[in-house]
């Protein structure tokens, strides 16, 4: 089943530069399928790891979405709690990106967005990867669920009897989705 938008979101998909950009890339393929306008920042880190990780070219991700700023561009749209956006997600984000967003570090345009995005009290979901987790981070990721921000690490379950890495990839957007409010059938889910 494809993903459906329950109405023509605007979101604002942000790749930083952590392991598994293909999270991110996936929510991108799906989000364009669920006919969602997507907004799209690919951090510099990002596209290092794309490079290294996957098989996908820099300039095929942002010929998919709607909109693509550069991630120094902080006079782009996104940087204003007054442009026109409906969710931020920050798919994977690194500790850095999680650490700028948890402080009000607005240095970019993805911890500028955040900052836009949390004051205007819209939805930011933050998807971390990393592990272990330390003390700093878990602070941040406290600071940031305060601020009003979804933690949605990327922790896939194992009930829907995954038997390739694409169906863990695919729980982790599914969850991404659940919270977007788009339906989707991406995993099985409970019961």
């Amino acid at each position: 089943m494809q993903s459906r938008i329950k109405k023509n979101m605007k979101i604002l998909l942000c790749i930083t530069g952590a392991s598994g950009c293909i999270y991110g890339i996936r929510l991108l393929e799906e989000l364009k399928n669920a006919d969602a306008e997507v907004h799209l920042i690919i951090s510099e880190g990002a596209e290092k790891i794309i490079t290294y990780e996957t098989d996908f070219n820099i300039k095929d991700l942002i010929e998919m979405a709607d909109f693509s700023y550069g991630n120094s561009d902080i006079s782009a749209g996104p940087a204003s709690g007054s442009y026109d956006m409906d969710s931020m997600v920050i798919l994977p984000c690194s500790l850095k990106t999680l650490s700028a967003v948890a402080n009000g570090y607005a240095d970019t345009l993805i911890s500028r967005s955040a900052t836009c995005i949390l004051k205007e009290g819209k939805k930011l979901i933050i998807v971390n990867r990393e592990t272990p987790l330390d003390l700093i981070a878990l602070k941040n990721m406290l600071s940031a669920k305060q601020a009003g921000a979804i933690i949605l690490p990327a922790m896939p379950g194992f009930y829907h009897k995954p038997r390739k890495i694409e169906d863990l990839v695919d729980f982790i957007v599914g969850k991404v989705l659940d919270q977007l409010d788009i339906e989707n059938n991406l995993f099985k889910r409970w019961g």
